[in-house]
């Protein structure tokens, strides 16, 4: 077999695997649908047989394991960004095939301070590539500066800096999901005319830090303010801030706001805890209850939605975002392989009572 190492083909490898040369083609692409069994006799063979030798020694000849690190925000068990460090964690097997380590970073995303903490650790690391997921825009671009300066590869989950030096970006297309967010939200009022419309818009935001510099979440309401003034304009869109720290303290904070807005008939909220409001709103009487939608499938949401206090969740897949990046930088540091698409925009999925179960 060692004399005919420069002649193998993917047939070669799909015989002595067992497998379809499709399978070999989606091992060797990272395509995906792939049993873990097919997957590893096929990565067995390759390393057997010397498939793409020159890339499997440069590998073994690299005795320091380069290092991917993914900085997020902290979280709690079932919470938004605990999906986001599941894509990490899918991300380690194909990983370690090639002699990668991934290391997570996180930061408290309501405090400055900790951001620019992270990042001191993100760098001590000596990372070889960093994903990340901004959330103190300023911040985060001198962070990806000090990247571009030595040379480090990064890639972006969730949102992104609009700024030439990212590698690729993974996540749903921020602007259209606020668009449609507005839309859904006025779905069946969207045939009037906006003089006919008389209605009122709680827009409940999350306490971010103190200074109210971190606000990911602005792309979506940019989305959404300009489909309400090109369709609605004179419908008002009133904000109320909660604390995600205090409970329950939201109730009264939500019942003090209702009482001085009367007329309230619509409530959005554009980060991942519209659960946070869904006990409030289903103490409401149901003739009573603004509509009401929220973005990700968090099993607390989903159990808002069940429940009738949200009507419609726009969700994506976050672990998928993460675990793609990862595998694209892991490609482009060992297989010197270019993304094939630098912006990659996840589909979005709509959510309601009729289908959240069949998810």
């Amino acid at each position: 077999m060692e004399d005919r190492k420069g002649k193998i083909t993917l047939k070669d490898v799909a015989r002595m695997a067992g497998v379809s040369r499709g399978t070999v083609d989606r091992v060797i692409h990272n395509r995906g649908d792939v049993s873990k069994h097919s997957y590893d006799d096929v990565m067995r063979v390759i390393k057997d047989i010397g498939y793409e030798p020159n890339i499997y020694a440069s590998i073994l000849a690299h005795d320091k394991p380069r290092v991917i690190v993914v900085l997020l925000p902290s979280f709690r068990p079932g919470e938004y960004w605990d999906m986001a460090s599941r894509g990490a964690s899918l991300a380690k097997e194909y990983a370690r095939t090639f002699h990668v380590i991934i290391e997570t970073v996180t930061y408290d995303q309501y405090d400055l301070d900790s951001f620019r903490d992270a990042g001191a650790r993100l760098m001590a690391l000596e990372p070889s590539a960093v994903v990340m997921a901004p959330a103190f825009r300023t911040e985060t671009a001198l962070l990806a500066a000090t990247l571009r300066e030595r040379g480090i590869p990064y890639s972006y989950v969730d949102t992104k800096l609009e700024e030439d030096g990212y590698h690729t970006f993974y996540g749903m297309p921020m602007y259209k999901s606020g668009y449609l967010c507005a839309e859904l939200l006025f779905d069946s009022v969207s045939s009037l005319p906006a003089a006919n419309i008389a209605m009122k818009v709680a827009i409940v935001r999350i306490i971010h830090d103190k200074n109210r510099k971190s606000d990911p979440t602005a792309v979506r309401q940019s989305g959404f303010r300009d489909f309400m003034r090109e369709r609605f304009p004179d419908v008002d869109l009133l904000s109320v801030y909660i604390d995600p720290h205090d409970p329950d303290g939201i109730a009264a904070t939500l019942s003090a706001f209702f009482d001085a807005n009367p007329g309230i008939t619509h409530l959005v909220m554009f980060n991942s805890r519209i659960h946070l409001v869904a006990p409030w709103l289903n103490t409401l009487p149901e003739d009573r209850r603004p509509r009401a939608i929220g973005f990700d499938n968090l099993d607390a949401n989903l159990a808002a939605l069940r429940s009738g206090a949200v009507r419609y969740l726009i969700t994506q897949h976050t672990d998928e975002q993460t675990r793609l990046a990862v595998n694209s930088l892991v490609d482009y540091l060992v297989l010197k392989r270019e993304p094939q698409r630098r912006d990659n925009y996840l589909h979005m999925d709509i959510l309601c009572r009729n289908n959240v179960d069949d998810y």
